[in-house]
């Protein structure tokens, strides 16, 4: 079984972006505009956080899935790659969390 990436994840949203399919929850979320996406993205964070405070585990895989979805719709619609964001998270991983903070608070 290949292993189903972001990147897999990234490019169906894109294309169904494009679709013209009207069954497409996708293509109707994004075009309901950035302020409906980023609110359906903060719903999904929310329940990710309360299934986590409940540690329940088989309820914040699913949540964590459709906030990693959202997030990306969202990406998709302010058109920034999923590529930047994973080379912002590289960057990232060359020096502590600490330190990552502390260089972003003086920008």
């Amino acid at each position: 079984m290949t292993k189903f990436t972001l990147e897999d994840l990234d490019a169906i949203i894109a294309a169904r972006a494009q679709s013209s399919d009207e069954m497409s929850y996708t293509r109707k979320l994004i075009g309901k505009g950035v302020a409906k996406c980023a609110q359906k993205l903060g719903e999904e964070a929310v329940e990710a956080a309360i299934a986590a405070v409940q540690e329940d585990r088989k309820e914040l895989t699913s949540e964590a899935a459709d906030l990693l979805y959202h997030l990306l719709v969202v990406l998709n619609v302010l058109n920034v790659p999923l590529d930047d964001v994973m080379a912002e998270l590289a960057g990232r991983t060359g020096q502590t969390g600490l330190e990552e903070k502390a260089s972003r608070q003086q920008e």
